[in-house]
């Protein structure tokens, strides 16, 4: 076994094994005393469900809840060949391909995320009653923040209240993916091999993903294509409506792309409290150090 880079919120190990087919897998763990808390098991059932519904992911194989296997959850997924680092995938040559094709391909496979049956969401998190999905991820992220921020973040609150006096209408609820951006999928030469990382997976506004993908820091430094460094937005609503997706109304996108940045924000500062709380990886405190970024961003789209 070999630990693999990434994986800041869990563990990656390449597994090898003789005489098998297949030869390498990879196994997910959560690390122990971290403080974002989701279900392996029910990642390990999204997996499952992805791949019958035609999204690209890899092939899951062993999910273990029992503690006393490995000291925490876990579960076995196929090795997927390919690139995550997305500086390589936005400067390469060797990549260009995969960036003239990748706005596309990261559409349709979001247009089938958004199609898959929510009714087996594997305990997914949902809207509670009576809230807009808007609303409900609003205030989750709002708590989360007033329940462990270490200190004072003015321009958070700020965006909290700017963010709640325009909240969207209500639309469809779908499967969000959560966490949908470059960095978050391996691709080739010729474009998107897998889609990664699933778990902040929830029910939701198909929405969310899409501002999701337009958030700064998925564009490292390319702004000029504020998709996620590779295409103007009007070309990734397009391909997403063509590929089955709902039809983007930019002002709602617009919210969800100022929430994202409030919600990234707010992760950072929960990666830095993890940190504080004992698990000393120089990863999660350098993500804690980046909340400023957000807060930046946040003032340019707010107008403020």
């Amino acid at each position: 076994m070999r630990r693999l880079a990434g994986g800041a919120s869990r563990e990656l190990w390449l597994v090898t094994l003789a005489g098998t087919d297949p030869s390498r897998l990879v196994l997910r763990r959560d690390p122990p005393g971290h403080v974002i808390e989701s279900s392996r098991q029910g990642e390990f059932q999204l997996l499952r469900a992805a791949a019958d519904a035609g999204v690209p992911v890899p092939r899951v194989h062993w999910c273990e809840d029992d503690p006393a296997i490995l000291g925490s959850s876990f579960f076995l997924m196929d090795f997927v060949e390919g690139e995550a680092l997305a500086r390589r995938l936005l400067r390469d040559e060797a990549y260009a391909g995969a960036r003239a094709a990748l706005p596309e391909q990261l559409a349709q496979a979001l247009a089938a995320i958004h199609r898959m049956d929510a009714g087996a969401d594997a305990g997914l998190a949902r809207p509670v009653e009576g809230a807009t999905p808007a609303e409900a991820e609003l205030e989750r992220f709002a708590q989360i923040l007033h329940g462990m921020a270490p200190d004072p973040h003015p321009v958070l609150e700020l965006a909290i209240r700017w963010l709640g006096r325009r909240l969207p209408p209500a639309g469809r609820v779908a499967l969000v993916h959560g966490d949908y951006r470059i960095g978050n999928v391996l691709f080739g030469p010729e474009g998107l091999r897998a889609v990664l990382d699933w778990e902040l997976a929830h029910l939701g506004d198909p929405m969310e993903d899409v501002g999701w993908l337009c958030v700064r820091s998925w564009r490292f430094g390319a702004d000029e294509r504020p998709v996620g460094g590779l295409c103007d937005r009007e070309r990734f609503w397009a391909a997403y409506a063509a590929a089955g997706g709902d039809a983007v109304d930019p002002a709602v996108a617009r919210w969800w792309e100022v929430f994202g940045n409030l919600k990234w924000a707010v992760i950072c500062i929960m990666q830095a409290q993890t940190f504080l709380n004992g698990v000393r990886n120089v990863e999660l405190a350098s993500l804690g150090r980046r909340t400023v970024e957000m807060e930046l961003e946040l003032l340019d789209l707010m107008g403020a």
